[in-house]
């Protein structure tokens, strides 16, 4: 009974110290490890994706303007040719000769109005000029023997019929004078324009026809607007060309143009000459571009804005048609506070953003805040709050309110740029 009475009270000590340290257990195992980062300051620039296709900068799909065979090809498809460059001609030989008819035609037209301003024109103003001199003249010598056979007559010297006579010619004699003057006066203004008009008219219609025959035969040599390369060329020689379809087709490929639809909240952030990168599919780097136009209007379909980013292309290594991932650098931030993207979280309550923070006494709290400029790595915080707070970056989703936290747990390597328990 005594050994029993010895060995009880130092049974109740091994108890109540392995009640003890039963509870710290539970109460470390209630302790959950996080990793942090505090909000930091400085420069943010926004970032706009999307997805485009490289298309190039200048493109002419050559289309015959007649219908006719296919005499000779000069390039083929893959050749670099300048603007101006004959591509290819078509068999001519009937356009040929219809120009020749009518440069014929034209000749003659220019001699007819030759003559006519030269000779005819002149030739009928001068005789009608004589008209009106002899018509004056005689006019004039019946008014002398009027007035002479009146003088005689008041004499008694002549009967009075000799009178009447005088009289009669002197009225014929003026009428013919009215007649020429007249005569005279309408060839000289209108006769002349009218004779020139209509040598002028006839010499129009011959030279019109003409150029028409001489465009006619211009169609048959097929020639590049542009400077580019050869990306199509359906036909062979001998084929026909219809008129209206393609006989080839040339890219300016020199500078490619990656066009892509971004929503109008980015649009507004954008201005042309803007820096931005283009992944190219089987390059390992991003191919420099900027931004060279940003539509005015919104597309009427999808209500995006269209834009371009041009990217040079003088060697030739990208090809027109590729798909292609674009960054475009917006909006830029100076001072602005700063979190890891993957710190946000969404709010239950407000639908809007939320970070964990770490109060002063190790408890978790969730704040709401106002986020502006995003990348994929960083985010800006407009509001919500301070360089001075702890948020938590890693460990914290799914807790709480008010969890007992521990920063930087044992054994766990922290993130580049978060905090561990040394650091607290």
């Amino acid at each position: 009974m005594a050994a029993v009475a010895l060995l009880m009270p130092v049974l109740c000590m091994s108890l109540f110290e392995g009640c003890k340290k039963s509870a710290a257990d539970d109460a470390d195992k209630q302790v959950v490890p996080v990793q942090v980062v505090h909000p930091v300051i400085g420069a943010i620039t926004e970032e706009i994706e999307g997805d485009a296709t490289l298309a190039p900068i200048a493109q002419a799909a050559i289309q015959a303007k007649i219908t006719a065979p296919v005499k000779q090809f000069y390039v083929q498809r893959g050749g670099r040719v300048k603007a101006g460059q004959l591509l290819a001609t078509l068999e001519n030989g009937d356009l040929s000769a219809a120009a020749l008819d009518n440069k014929g035609a034209l000749n003659s037209a220019e001699g007819a109005y030759t003559i006519a301003t030269a000779q005819q024109v002149p030739q009928q103003e001068t005789q009608a000029r004589l008209d009106l001199e002899q018509a004056k003249s005689a006019f004039d010598l019946a008014q002398n023997v009027l007035a002479a056979r009146t003088q005689l007559f008041k004499q008694g010297a002549i009967p009075g019929r000799d009178v009447d006579t005088a009289k009669a010619a002197g009225f014929q004699a003026q009428a013919n004078y009215e007649i020429a003057k007249q005569k005279y006066e309408t060839t000289k203004s209108v006769g002349t324009t009218a004779s020139l008009k209509s040598a002028e008219g006839q010499l129009t219609s011959a030279k019109g026809k003409y150029l028409g025959a001489e465009a006619q035969l211009g169609y048959t040599s097929i020639r590049t607007p542009i400077s580019g390369v050869v990306t199509d060329r359906p036909l062979f020689a001998g084929e026909t060309a219809a008129a209206g379809t393609p006989v080839v087709t040339v890219m300016d490929t020199s500078v490619l143009l990656a066009k892509l639809h971004i929503a109008q909240r980015q649009a507004q952030q954008l201005a042309l000459g803007a820096a931005a990168e283009v992944s190219v599919p089987g390059l390992d780097k991003p191919v420099e571009g900027k931004v060279s136009l940003i539509s005015p209007a919104l597309d009427a379909g999808s209500t995006t804005v269209e834009v371009w980013v041009k990217v040079e292309n003088a060697g030739g290594s990208l090809r027109a048609g590729t798909a292609v991932h674009v960054t475009i650098e917006g909006k830029s931030i100076p001072d602005a506070i700063t979190l890891p993207v993957d710190a946000l979280q969404r709010s239950s309550e407000t639908g809007g953003k939320a970070v964990l923070v770490v109060n002063a006494d190790g408890t978790l709290h969730k704040k709401s805040v106002t986020v502006g400029v995003q990348t994929p790595e960083s985010v800006q915080i407009t509001s919500g709050l301070t360089v001075g707070d702890t948020v938590i970056l890693s460990g914290g989703y799914g807790l709480d309110e008010g969890t007992k936290v521990k920063v930087g747990a044992a054994g766990e390597k922290p993130a580049p740029g978060v905090e561990d328990g040394d650091k607290q």
